[in-house]
């Protein structure tokens, strides 16, 4: 191993490549055939192994039981073991938090070959890996979690709307609303350029989970929200898992099988940027976003509400700090089919990210770790101090980025398990 570097990856969704690719000889630890998932109904937990992916966890628990589900992402290709170390946002975030926010025990092998628990690893340590990003530390084998309860009919809708004036003043609205609303629902909204030939607009795309009956919704969004006027016809009753396929862009139709494929199902070239909104932005911040779309064929601004249990969390709780005070996170994103073009959309989006700024959180600026962009910083030697990586690393933890060093210089004080953006040791 001497000269080498190691690179743990479960699904290989890091944004910037990190679990599989490296500028100098490295190793990697595929973790992709530790994938058993064991779902004890009584305790309402599970045991995952962190090569299993969220399409596999969420297709054994709804196998097993149609009153149980699990907080995490959208995308059901994503493996679990980065996942969880990041944090991970789904559409049951407003009501149960993160995936981290349920972790309650771990397998996890340490720099000398050990295999620890919660209880051996120590509380530091646990606290670290679930949002400061596990392979900064050693290898997650395994997470336990517990379950949250879902009824056995939840109410989706997917409704959109041309951001022209009367648009823009919709998303204001709802930008106002979205975090105090009931825990029980979670109202998204996708701004996207839409192929119109000479005629191009830009379309928001309300995506909404509420956990309950459309007769529960329906005087809920009179009641909230009248001026978006949602009706029955926008709507779909359905159970848990169903809503997964329908987040995750299936037919309802497919069969449940189709989340355990874990190919991703469209591959392109891309790049994705993140930002937190602690103060409701300007209508003009929405215009300037729909100008810069208009300059971009296939590109997204995601904007999902926090608020909820998410705002009753200490941000120091876990390493994931961003909590009472954020209301939105923004996540943009680019893709391009040839690589020759990766210069000009890459400056895109950086444009964009840079019109941001006066809209966003400050000082520092913040972003979430599963997002992760290098534009914020790196590491550039085998030890960049800690002073060099507070730069980027506050950006992502805030002032919990002193804690989670102070725990990787006390268990892998060599720094074996570094990259680009490794937690450094304290210093």
């Amino acid at each position: 191993m001497q000269g080498l570097q190691m690179r743990v990856k479960s699904g290989g969704h890091d944004y910037e490549g990190l679990s599989y690719r490296c500028g100098s000889p490295f190793i990697i630890v595929d973790l992709i055939n530790l994938r058993s998932i064991s779902i004890d109904l009584d305790e309402e937990t599970a045991w995952i192994e962190s090569g299993a992916t969220l399409g596999e966890l969420y297709y054994t628990i709804a196998q097993r039981s149609g009153t149980l589900a699990f907080p995490a992402g959208l995308c059901p290709s994503v493996g679990i073991g980065g996942h969880f170390s990041g944090g991970g946002l789904g559409t049951l975030l407003r009501k149960h938090g993160l995936a981290a926010d349920n972790i309650i025990d771990a397998s996890f092998m340490d720099v000398k070959g050990n295999i620890l628990d919660r209880k051996s690893m120590g509380d530091d340590l646990f606290w670290a890996i679930r949002g400061g990003g596990g392979a900064s530390f050693g290898i997650i084998l395994a997470w336990k979690v517990m379950l949250v309860r879902i009824p056995p009919t939840v109410t989706v809708f997917t409704v959109q709307k041309n951001l022209n004036q009367q648009g823009l003043k919709l998303v204001n609205k709802w930008q106002n609303i979205a975090h105090e609303m009931p825990d029980d629902i979670m109202i998204r909204v996708v701004l996207q350029s839409a192929d119109g030939g000479e005629n191009k607009r830009v379309e928001a795309l309300f995506q909404s989970l509420f956990i309950g009956h459309l007769n529960e919704l329906l005087p809920l969004m009179r009641n909230r929200f009248p001026e978006f006027r949602l009706q029955e016809k926008h709507c779909i009753e359905m159970s848990w898992i169903e809503s997964v396929l329908y987040f995750a862009g299936f037919e309802r139709d497919d069969p449940l099988e189709v989340l355990l494929d874990r190919v991703v199902r469209y591959k392109s070239y891309f790049k994705a940027k993140s930002d937190f909104v602690e103060k409701v932005m300007p209508e003009s911040a929405y215009e300037g976003i729909k100008n810069q779309l208009l300059q971009e064929e296939t590109a997204y601004v995601i904007i999902d509400p926090f608020g909820g249990k998410m705002g009753r969390i200490p941000g120091s709780e876990l390493p994931f700090p961003h909590r009472k005070r954020s209301l939105l996170n923004i996540q943009y994103l680019v893709k391009w089919g040839a690589e020759g073009e990766t210069k000009k959309h890459v400056e895109w989006i950086r444009t964009l990210y840079e019109f941001m700024e006066p809209y966003v959180s400050g000082s520092p600026r913040r972003a979430y770790l599963n997002y992760r962009d290098l534009d914020l910083g790196i590491n550039h030697q085998v030890n960049t101090s800690y002073s060099e990586s507070v730069a980027w690393g506050r950006k992502y933890f805030k002032g919990n980025f002193k804690r989670l060093a102070g725990v990787k210089k006390r268990v892998d004080p060599e720094n074996f398990f570094r990259n680009e953006q490794s937690i450094p040791l304290l210093s």
